[in-house]
């Protein structure tokens, strides 16, 4: 009886883990019914289908309105609301899509990353925003040695380039630091990772996701030359957030991180540079 009543205080007495029971969460929640093929395919199909959806949902209204097709194309491009719309719009299918995804195959958005948020997670998303920052200077370093004529300079295109006033800047704010990294987070770190993850080690389920999420931000189809810095930034971005992934077991550190990225490119494009 001693033993046993020293061993459950022995037991009480152990120090805080935070990481024990990520582990034996990580152990039941690391299969999913699908698989990296799936993952992948869905995910890009996913991705081109709401963009195309939100074209058409958001093309409806100057034709309720009766514009013709000059003011119409000009609103589409340039006004503010037009463009917050269409984020919206291909933000919310993309989730959807993924959501009933997952429904129709008996699992759970659980089974992605999206758990209870723990109060350690703030420190989890600094120290791997510094890992980021310190990566990608070295990385980029590197690839500019070895090719000098790769552009660094070259802007993404963000659009919103007409925002101005508390209501434009709100709009954007929205569509560019809050809806991407709860959305992206779940495609990309939630879906495709916890898919590829099924039948590979996480570093190469890491890399996979970060090339894929680079590619996406490479910018084909917009007319000019592809966007390479941004897709090395992405890239190193994207491997943090999977470590993060991997080892808290939540999208809530990434999507913490991936928002803090862009908070602080939205306040140097449209509030320092602006001023």
């Amino acid at each position: 009886m001693s033993n046993d009543s020293s061993s459950s205080i022995a037991d009480n007495k152990k120090p805080f883990d935070p990481t024990h029971d990520v582990g034996v969460r990580q152990k039941e929640a690391r299969k999913v019914p699908w698989g990296p093929w799936v993952a992948v395919l869905y995910a890009i199909a996913v991705y081109f289908a709401a963009q195309l959806i939100g074209s058409i949902l958001i093309a409806f209204y100057p034709r309720l309105n009766g514009w013709n097709h000059a003011i119409a194309v000009s609103w589409l491009n340039n006004s503010v609301v037009a463009q917050f719309w269409y984020v919206l719009f291909a933000e919310v299918l993309t989730f959807g899509a993924i959501w009933w995804f997952i429904q129709r195959k008996k699992s759970s958005l659980r089974s992605i990353g999206w758990t209870r948020f723990r109060a350690w997670y703030p420190v989890a998303t600094l120290a791997g925003f510094a890992v980021y920052f310190i990566g990608y200077a070295v990385l980029l370093g590197i690839i500019t040695h070895l090719i000098p004529s790769l552009n660094i300079t070259q802007k993404q295109q963000l659009g919103f380039q007409d925002a101005s006033g508390s209501t434009d800047l709100t709009l954007a704010f929205l569509s560019l630091v809050v809806l991407p990294p709860l959305v992206e987070e779940t495609v990309f770190r939630g879906f495709v990772f916890t898919g590829i993850r099924n039948k590979l080690h996480w570093t190469w389920a890491a890399i996979l996701t970060s090339i894929l999420f680079a590619s996406a931000h490479l910018e084909f189809g917009s007319g000019q030359p592809l966007l390479w810095v941004a897709a090395i930034d992405t890239f190193c971005l994207s491997l943090v957030l999977c470590y993060l992934r991997e080892k808290t077991d939540s999208l809530w550190p990434g999507i913490m991180l991936h928002a803090l990225k862009n908070c602080i490119a939205f306040v140097t494009l449209f509030i320092l540079h602006a001023s």
